[in-house]
């Protein structure tokens, strides 16, 4: 009679390295596209910590059951395999952006913004200059604005984060 292996397969330790290789790919494709995900990978990091709670309970499960669970080789291959994705995915993340260099054409705080021309909300082209010289009446100043025909002293530009 041949010898019958009767060990179980150890699925969790399988199970952690797939969940390790979505989190990292889910946010190149998926949660890159929203800005709650974007900024900072907090779901993704919640499914690294999935899998490393899978990976630790099936490599305990592999070692202090050998008998009984098989993943003793299996287990800890993937399990390197598995923090090296994670370091990789820190890596691109957190500490490239770091050492990215600065834009050199970006204007600083406190300097003039360069002369400009954007369609305001009619579909208008407006111009920077024009902002500037133009005096303010009762139509586009601010709400709550007593400053009816000054021309004004600057301009205000606030920039929404979009999909460029």
């Amino acid at each position: 009679m041949p010898f019958m292996n009767s060990r179980k397969f150890n699925w969790l330790v399988l199970a952690g390295f797939l969940v390790c290789v979505i989190a990292f790919l889910s946010f190149f494709f998926f949660f890159v596209r929203f800005p709650v995900t974007r900024d900072f990978p907090w779901v993704n990091l919640l499914l690294f910590g999935l899998a490393a709670i899978l990976l630790v309970i099936g490599l305990q499960r592999a070692f202090a059951k050998a008998d009984e669970y098989r993943g003793k080789i299996f287990g800890p291959i993937l399990a390197a395999l598995s923090v090296v994705v994670f370091g990789v995915f820190v890596f691109a993340l957190f500490i490239v952006p770091r050492h990215l260099p600065a834009a050199h054409g970006a204007p600083q705080v406190g300097q003039k913004a360069p002369e400009f021309s954007l369609v305001d909300m009619n579909g208008r082209a407006v111009k920077l200059s024009e902002l500037l010289t133009a005096p303010m009446n009762a139509a586009s100043s601010v709400a709550g604005s007593s400053a009816s025909g000054h021309t004004p002293k600057g301009v205000l530009l606030v920039f929404y984060r979009g999909y460029w």
